[in-house]
């Protein structure tokens, strides 16, 4: 009998010695894990909260941010000047009551949440793991470092580019000079966190591919085919996510979510390679 065949024999007479509530008790533990490791990132980042939100989360409130300065000498290397930040016509308020103490909960829980998710994760699949073939958890090999990194790409992207692009035309955009912009902060920290956050998730699309494509759900041939189709839904995806007029800016946002694509259709086949290297010696055998 083949060697792998008698490891799977072994791993499968394993876990049937686990119960159902057994495997929900691991689930448990795993959960709680996750969770207090986001709970000391919360706490750590609600000690530094005047910090964060002062140079971070405000960051792209002001004019000196570092995407907005680099805009500028875009405008000056391109000659299109309207890409050059120079002020913000715009206020950020707290309406309610405790809505700056809220606040400060909520933006430490969602950076406590960002720093966590790298072990979080690892701790999802330290419970996934044990059910999984040894030929699966070597195709999966190195799953936890680059769904981490992907996050972490993700998170810079939504920060630096598409969160800017973002702020600086919904805040300079007017119907009326009788009309001011008074921005409650909640609503600008929402913006900040959900595009932050959401370009951390999309920027996971190669792991999606890679997981529908071990289940064959998704192959190479299929995503070439829909190649086109899927151009323009990173184009309409950029218009949304970036709703400033300007060309530089759609362009800017939707080459790296092209390149992501690309990336998950060579993902895809060589999940397509392996599946039918593996199939040719099972037959040989």
């Amino acid at each position: 009998m083949p060697l792998d065949q008698v490891t799977d024999d072994v791993l499968e007479a394993g876990e049937k010695e686990m119960t159902f509530l057994d495997h929900l008790e691991e689930l448990r533990w795993h959960i709680i894990r996750a969770a207090g490791a986001i709970l000391v990132f919360t706490i750590v980042a609600f000690i530094f909260i005047e910090e964060i939100f002062d140079k971070v989360l405000l960051g792209p409130a002001k004019t000196d941010f570092w995407t907005y300065l680099q805009m500028c000498k875009l405008a000056d290397y391109s000659g299109y000047a309207d890409l050059c930040v120079k002020e913000f016509t715009f206020t950020l308020q707290a309406l309610g009551l405790s809505d700056q103490f809220t606040m400060s909960l909520t933006s430490s829980f969602f950076v406590g949440l960002s720093f966590a998710f790298p072990y979080a994760f690892w701790e999802v699949w330290r419970f996934i793991k044990p059910g999984l073939r040894p030929a699966e958890r070597q195709a999966a090999r190195g799953g936890v470092f680059f769904v981490s990194l992907l996050f972490g790409l993700g998170m810079l992207f939504g920060y630096y580019i598409v969160t800017p692009l973002a702020i600086n035309f919904l805040v300079n955009f007017q119907l009326s000079p009788q009309i001011k912009n008074n921005i409650d902060i909640t609503s600008y920290i929402s913006v900040v966190v959900t595009l932050a956050l959401g370009c951390g998730l999309i920027f996971q699309m190669p792991i999606i591919s890679f997981v529908l494509s071990k289940v064959g759900i998704v192959t190479p041939s299929f995503l070439r085919e829909y190649r086109k189709h899927a151009w323009v839904v990173i184009l309409i995806v950029a218009g949304v996510i970036t709703p400033s007029p300007d060309l530089y800016s759609q362009i800017l946002v939707a080459l790296p979510l092209t390149l992501l694509y690309e990336v998950s259709i060579w993902v895809s086949g060589r999940v397509m390679r392996a599946k039918l290297k593996d199939e040719q010696a099972l037959m040989k055998s």
